[in-house]
């Protein structure tokens, strides 16, 4: 997700704060996907949990959204926290609210309770990321500059598709489906506990505790000629993630009779991990030179895949995820990528939570849009309006990119006085 973009500067080589700990940077980038596969884990047990518990599409898509919602705020609220209480005791906290997540998914046997093991969920997840991504630069070894960000781009679409596809072959040929992914998971958490009790802390104790956790949302006005073309694909893809997260394994089951759990698992790792893939391959290019290509792939793999859907032909809508999962992977680049470039170091934290405000509700209020449609409309109707909206969407996020580039061409060439 989005929130590991945020860019926190990187101490010193000669910071006395700065802990060597050998293999302490692995363990992290780890404990990075572990949270994120944890976050995608429900995913292909939605069609069963509906049918168990008799809940229309919105409902579903609402509760997909609740885990953004507490994931936003809690990025909001205490996305600086560990810069004055320390890293490890903001981790623990998050892996400890992660394991109470949990334990509700292990037990749910309603919506309610569901909807409580998501909210917590993404409360501990906007905690631990923010946390995991600042340790990875404390950690990053100065011979290695760039490490970080690298894996803090990589590791959560990683760790999404980890996540799905490993839940999707639980559910599918493992006993209790709707309980063991949790079990691991649990198993999982409490070894990530161990390993932030043995880790060195990395940032000292700092005051400004309370006032840390004012929410600071901004655009200064002169960035906004940059910011705004960067919004309709940054909208585009996560509003596509969230479709695939949701409804994804609906759409298999209901369009192409797919009933497989494992098949709306590998949906959602064909398009994470696909982005994974155009991150690691496009790390080292400039943002403002993916901002068009990604616009455009995004665009055209969304329109492959609703082709599919309208022939039924599942290897063609496959393709087009995979098509779309480059582009909103190279999107993720771009946009967020604009977003450190502009920004000055003392607006930098208020501008990034605009883009992660902007990133979630692309991820969320589309989704629950997308329910409600699947319930007045059908799922194959709702599935094609869904789609044909994210490519005008991404076609606009073209057009925008292509003016902003010609007028900066002008600028350029226009002769000096």
């Amino acid at each position: 997700m989005p929130a590991e973009s945020a860019v926190t500067a990187a101490p010193p080589a000669d910071d006395p704060h700065r802990v060597p700990w050998k293999g302490a940077f692995p363990c992290v980038a780890a404990i990075v996907v572990l949270f994120l596969a944890a976050s995608s884990a429900p995913s292909p047990l939605y069609v069963i949990y509906q049918q168990q518990w008799q809940f229309t599409a919105w409902v579903l898509t609402v509760v997909f959204a609740l885990y953004v919602v507490g994931l936003l705020g809690s990025l909001l609220v205490v996305g600086a926290l560990s810069d004055h209480l320390g890293r490890r005791p903001v981790l623990a906290a998050a892996i400890g609210l992660e394991m109470v997540a949990l334990v509700l998914f292990y037990v749910a046997g309603d919506v309610f309770v569901l909807s409580a093991a998501r909210v917590l969920q993404g409360i501990a997840t906007g905690a631990a990321t923010t946390t995991l991504s600042a340790t990875l630069v404390d950690l990053e070894p100065s011979h290695t500059r760039g490490r970080a960000g690298v894996v803090t781009s990589v590791a959560p679409m990683a760790g999404l598709a980890l996540g799905a596809l490993g839940s999707g072959l639980l559910v599918e040929f493992g006993p209790a489906p709707t309980r063991l992914v949790y079990a691991l998971l649990f198993g999982a958490m409490v070894v990530a506990a161990v390993v932030v009790a043995l880790m060195p802390e990395t940032s000292p104790r700092r005051p400004g505790a309370v006032a840390s956790l004012r929410p600071r949302v901004r655009m200064p006005a002169h960035l906004r000629a940059d910011i705004v073309p960067v919004v309709p694909v940054m909208i585009a893809g996560w509003a596509l993630a969230g479709m695939y997260l949701s409804l994804g394994p609906s759409v298999a089951a209901g369009l192409f009779g797919l009933h497989s759990h494992l098949i709306g698992g590998a949906l959602v790792t064909l398009l994470a991990g696909s982005g994974a893939v155009a991150v690691f391959l496009f790390r080292s290019r400039s943002a403002s030179s993916l901002l068009a290509p990604s616009s455009a792939v995004l665009g055209f793999g969304t329109l492959i895949s609703m082709a599919g859907m309208a022939q039924n032909l599942v290897w063609v809508s496959a393709a087009g995820t995979v098509v779309a999962g480059l582009g909103f992977g190279t999107s993720a680049l771009a946009t967020f990528g604009t977003f450190a470039r502009i920004a000055e170091p003392h607006e930098r934290s208020a501008v990034f939570t605009l883009a992660n405000v902007i990133a979630y509700l692309g991820n969320s209020v589309p989704a629950v849009l997308g329910g409600i449609a699947v319930t007045a409309l059908g799922l194959r109707t709702a599935a094609e309006i869904y789609a044909l909206t994210i490519v005008a969407i991404t076609a606009t996020a073209l057009v925008l990119r292509l003016n902003q580039v010609r007028a900066e061409h002008r600028t350029v060439m226009a002769p000096s006085e």
